[in-house]
């Protein structure tokens, strides 16, 4: 039970201290990409979450079946998961660069949207709603036009 609680309150949480690692050991080169990357995908991400959110209703589960959920959660519609989004955002842009963390940061992203399901916060669709978002936009952008302007950025050796 603890550990369904904590996936679903502080795990992305975890998912971002990771990344935060990842960064600050990184070359450079790679943390002028990760910040660019990011600086596209995480508001990409959040304001098609807002619009999908807006024609997607999605009555949380505690309010469609009358029951009181493990942790406590806004009455708005649960479409779609935003810490599952945070934490699948976080996780896809580092596994851009770094495969095996973001193959870890992945996992975890999936464990946090699981475990807001098992709280009683989330449908599945929410979650998976919230991935779907996450790793779209993070592929697009990086795929069309980042890879190109990635690719392009050159830092100063003498820094």
């Amino acid at each position: 039970m603890f550990l369904i609680v904590f996936g679903a309150k502080y795990l992305y949480i975890v998912v971002g201290l990771i990344a935060i690692t990842v960064f600050f050991l990184s070359s450079i080169q790679i943390k002028n990409k990760l910040l660019l990357l990011a600086a596209v995908v995480f508001p990409i991400s959040y304001l098609l979450s807002k619009l999908f959110g807006y024609f997607i209703q999605s009555p949380r589960p505690f309010i469609v079946s009358h029951i009181k959920p493990l942790i406590d959660a806004s009455n708005d519609n649960g479409f779609p998961s935003d810490h599952t989004l945070l934490a699948m955002a976080v996780a896809s842009v580092i596994f851009v660069y770094n495969r095996k963390v973001g193959s870890l940061l992945i996992l975890l992203a999936i464990l946090v949207g699981l475990s807001r399901v098992l709280v009683g916060v989330h449908h599945p669709i929410d979650v998976i709603g919230s991935i779907v978002i996450a790793i779209f936009t993070t592929y697009i952008v990086y795929t069309y036009p980042f890879k190109d302007l990635g690719k392009k950025i050159q830092v100063n050796k003498k820094l």
